[in-house]
Parts: C-alpha cells; sequence; structure tokens
C-alpha cells in the first residue's frame, strides 16, 4: 500500500471578490502562457473578470454574485475558477429554462444556482484553472469544491458552461452530466487572404459573398478595425449607444455597464478589435471583438442606421479579415445563428457540465441529455454537408 499519510492537503475557498488574491496567483492558473504572449483565452484573464466585477456587470442586483473558487497547496495558489451564484438563466447561452420549469413545477427551487462561467460569453475555453503539471489535482479538488458549496447552502445545482472537450470528459468521469450543444466557427485554413478562402467556397456562396459585401461598403462611409492605442473614448461613446439598442431588443437591458467600457478601454484595449462603420464623421454601427492567442471572439454589434448587408460585413467578414492577417486559427461568432453557415461558418460542438442536487431530477435530466446529444451530432453532419465549402474541398473543412 501507498503511504498517504504525507500527500499534500488541497483546501478549496470562495471569495467574493476578486481582489482578494493576487492578479498573478490567479493567471498563473488562467492564463500561464502570457508570459510569452496574448493569453489564450482573453475572458478568464484577471483583467476581463476584474472589469466585470468593478464596473457592476457582476455582483449585488445583476444576477450573478461572484464566489471565485480557489484552491491551494501548501499555501500555493494551483486552480482557480470563476464561479457565480446565480438568481436566473440570463446571459448564460446555454439554456436551461425547461429545467428550471420542471423541477418547480414538480414543488422544486431551481434558483439559486451556482455557475462556473464567463458572464455574458458564449466563448469555449477552460473553466477550471489550472497551473501547469497539477491539471488533475486543480481540477478534481474545483469540482469537488464547488458541489460542497451547492450542498452547504441547499442550492439545486452546478453548471460549468462552455468549457473545453477535455474538461467536459474529466468532470463526465467524475460523475458530473455532460451536455453538448453547437455553435458555428469559422476556420482558417492557413488562407493567404479573403480572395483564397472565398476560392474555396462554391461558386454560388462564393459571388453571394461578394455581393453582401460590396453592398455593405456602399452605405455611405468607411469601416475601420480598430485596436489597442486606435480605440479612443469617443469610440466607446458610440459603441455605447449600439450595444443599448441591442441589449434592449435582445435582453431587455444591457448585461454591461458604462463603466465596463470605460475599463476596457484603460484596461483591456489590446485585448479587443473594434469595427466601427463611420459616415460624414459620425459612427453608425459598430462590432465587439475580443482578440486570444488563437482565436477571435465575436461579442456585441449594434448599430443607430439600418443598412443593408451591413451586419454581416462587420461582425463576419471583417472577422474573418482580421484572423487571416494575424494568423489566427478560428473566429467564433458567438451563440446561434444558421445564417452563418452561409458566410463560411460551420457547425462545431461545445460542452457543459452541470451536477444536480435531487437524484430523480438528475436522472430525468440525463436522460434528456443522451437524446439531446445524438440529436445535436446529427444536425452538425447535416449543416456541415449543406456548407458553403466547394465538394472537392469539404472533406478538409471537416
Amino acid at each position: 500500500m501507498t503511504d498517504q499519510s504525507h500527500a499534500p492537503i488541497v483546501t478549496v475557498d470562495a471569495l467574493s471578490d476578486l481582489s482578494q488574491i493576487a492578479q498573478a496567483d490567479w493567471d498563473a492558473c488562467a492564463c500561464p502562457e502570457a508570459a510569452e504572449g496574448r493569453p489564450v483565452d482573453p475572458f478568464t484573464t484577471y483583467r476581463f473578470l476584474k472589469a466585470l466585477e468593478d464596473s457592476g456587470s457582476v455582483g449585488p442586483g445583476t444576477g450573478w454574485e461572484p464566489h471565485y473558487l480557489v484552491a491551494r497547496m501548501e499555501e500555493q495558489v494551483i486552480a482557480v475558477a470563476p464561479l457565480y451564484a446565480k438568481g436566473h438563466s440570463q446571459g448564460e447561452y446555454i439554456f436551461d429554462h425547461s429545467w428550471a420549469h420542471a423541477l418547480e413545477n414538480a414543488g422544486g427551487r431551481y434558483y439559486p444556482k451556482l455557475q462556473i462561467a464567463v458572464p455574458f460569453t458564449p466563448a469555449t475555453g477552460r473553466r477550471f484553472l489550472t497551473r501547469p503539471g497539477l491539471e488533475a489535482t486543480g481540477l478534481s479538488a474545483l469540482v469537488q469544491g464547488a458541489i460542497q458549496f451547492a450542498e452547504n447552502y441547499g442550492l439545486s445545482s452546478l453548471h460549468a458552461t462552455f468549457c473545453t472537450r477535455a474538461e467536459a470528459e474529466a468532470g463526465e468521469e467524475m460523475g458530473l452530466l455532460r451536455r453538448t450543444t453547437q455553435q458555428f466557427h469559422w476556420y482558417n485554413r492557413d488562407y493567404a487572404d479573403f480572395d483564397a478562402f472565398l476560392a474555396s467556397l462554391s461558386s454560388r456562396k462564393r459571388k453571394n459573398i461578394r455581393k453582401e459585401r460590396r453592398t455593405a461598403q456602399d452605405f455611405g462611409g468607411r469601416i475601420h478595425m480598430l485596436t489597442g492605442d486606435a480605440i479612443r473614448p469617443e469610440h466607446w461613446d458610440a459603441f455605447w449607444i449600439f450595444y443599448q439598442d441591442t441589449g434592449a431588443r435582445k435582453w431587455g437591458s444591457p448585461y454591461l455597464t458604462r463603466e465596463f467600457f470605460e475599463i476596457a478601454q484603460a484596461e483591456l484595449r489590446d485585448d479587443i478589435a473594434l469595427v466601427m462603420a463611420e459616415r460624414d464623421g459620425d459612427y453608425v454601427a459598430g462590432a465587439l471583438n475580443f482578440i486570444g492567442r488563437e482565436a477571435l471572439f465575436g461579442r456585441y454589434w449594434g448599430c443607430v442606421e439600418d443598412h443593408p448587408c451591413l451586419h454581416f460585413e462587420a461582425c463576419y467578414y471583417q472577422a474573418i479579415d482580421f484572423a487571416i492577417e494575424h494568423g489566427l486559427k478560428r473566429v467564433e461568432a458567438g451563440a446561434q445563428g444558421e445564417h452563418k453557415l452561409a458566410r463560411g461558418y460551420l457547425p462545431a460542438e461545445t460542452h457543459s457540465l452541470h451536477w444536480l442536487a435531487d437524484a430523480g431530477f438528475r436522472d430525468a435530466v440525463a436522460r434528456y441529455l443522451t437524446a439531446e446529444r445524438a440529436a445535436v451530432g446529427e444536425d452538425i453532419e447535416i449543416l456541415t454537408a449543406y456548407g458553403p465549402f466547394r465538394k472537392d474541398r469539404q472533406e478538409e473543412q471537416e
């Protein structure tokens, strides 16, 4: 038998605000690769999560109450996770409203629940953030710590959304329920330029995209792609108006506060690619993207004037241009949207993990997820087959 008496003890704490942990300790787990350049995932960095907190986009009154998990071994921080107590299911993009209704109709209480996620951000990335070399220990500690937190406070459930496939498989081995959903992503096949990408499409799709780009460019102004110091406060003044309009129509009220964009100007502008459509000195539309080491993540679009195809240009084609120019492997254009298929974006699996306290409810959801996973797989196969790529290029796109 192995002597376990001197095995290191791992402790897990929940912090109510991010200032209770040093940025260096958090980022050593969230983005150790950033010591040599850009982080893989800009959304789990200390600076992004702190911007959400300091701007009041999360916290009291938002339905996103922070309880950041921190795992330590012999006083060293070995793993962290962005954990929130949720009073609703808004801003998550992996929909569980039917689960909530089912449990509450049966006399249970679904909210509050626990969510390991980046608020308002349907982008895949690690959710169980561990120091290199301590992945298994760190993930196990975070999962057990989160479940213990839920049990201690009598909460209905724990959800980790938009996690990686590897995390989903590891969590399933630990007894969590694995869910598969889908988005549409664009993949860079080492295209030299946008025309090289177009050459991989069927003739009809290629002509349609060229027509949409010409139509969009005819709105009467210019389209600017801005990042870093090229982004100025006046750009955020305009984008805030766009964002408010979109937020009011989609969610009832915007998720992010105005102060978030002020903090973004000070702390996050090197992580941002901002598309702004300008005419006669006035900005009429814009799209906000975040830059990762391998991907460009499309997040928000808004406008004060409607122009044909400008949405497609600002959100999809400008993003492709940027990815090709900067050698990024893919563009993740956000949640939903089968209309993206015709514009070169292919269906891709997304993953989440779920723990449910009630055994009967858990069994029912498990059966549902098995059927859903099969349906999603069939949907992805069908949509990919109907993709926009030339048939002689289809196989290499898959």
